[in-house]
């Protein structure tokens, strides 16, 4: 006798819902949750496609027209225009100039050694 189809078995139960057991992503700029068809990943980090914009113009931006510096996001041409012009990273920011801090060593083993 088969007892595969006796009417003691149990239907195999499924859950009602469907689940992938993967991590919520989280958009760098508006941190809100990020879906498969809306991520980006520029830096290693994600964002929505539409939330990855000019820090300077807020220019939608893509993988192939961004300049990226200390953790922001330019469009080529603001990153050209802000930075690259000036010769000097640092002064864009609004900090002190590299050749400030070599001039002031300067002075500082000029006065050691007099």
């Amino acid at each position: 006798m088969d007892n595969r189809n006796t009417s003691d078995d149990k239907p195999v139960q499924r859950s009602k819902s469907f689940s992938f057991k993967t991590q919520k992503e989280t958009c760098a700029s508006c941190e809100k949750t990020v879906y498969p068809m809306e991520r980006l990943v520029a830096n290693n980090l994600i964002f929505h496609a539409t939330c990855f914009c000019c820090k300077h113009c807020n220019t939608k931006l893509s993988l192939g027209t961004y300049a990226a510096l200390q953790g922001e996001f330019y469009c080529k041409p603001h990153f050209q225009q802000l930075f690259k012009s000036k010769g000097n990273y640092d002064e864009g920011f609004g900090r002190k100039q590299h050749k400030e801090l070599w001039a002031s060593k300067d002075a500082e083993s000029i006065t050691k050694s007099a």
